[in-house]
């Protein structure tokens, strides 16, 4: 079980039966709104508050590396384009949606919606 809390930190819950333990995986010191899992579950999403986008590889428990910085407009939100996980999409407050390559964070297409968007 991965969740975060509002300091900006990634937790793991390893349960089994009874027992559990805790370990901190990633501090990244911005609250983190959204956690996505790639579709195989070998690259963890991380959004913050901020805007900013992080990747988290469990299988190596290294840091967060940061993907995508908020720039003139916050990213509102991200997510893998299945099949596989070599590409994520974004879309930011400004209504900008945009298609990214996870290996190097190049950005491959973007389309502007002309609207605020929201999450509800």
């Amino acid at each position: 079980l991965y969740f975060s809390a509002q300091e900006g930190i990634l937790f793991f819950y390893h349960i089994k039966s009874l027992q559990y333990e805790m370990k901190i995986c990633a501090e990244i010191l911005q609250p983190i709104s959204n956690l996505i899992f790639s579709p195989d579950y070998t690259i963890l999403l991380l959004i913050t508050d901020q805007g900013t986008v992080y990747t988290y590889k469990p299988a190596h428990s290294g840091e967060a590396v940061k993907l995508l910085d908020a720039c003139s407009s916050c990213f509102l939100a991200a997510d893998f384009l299945t099949p596989g996980n070599k590409y994520c999409v974004s879309v930011t407050i400004s209504g900008e949606v945009q298609v990214w390559l996870l290996e190097d964070a190049t950005c491959l297409s973007k389309l502007n919606l002309y609207i605020e968007v929201c999450v509800t």
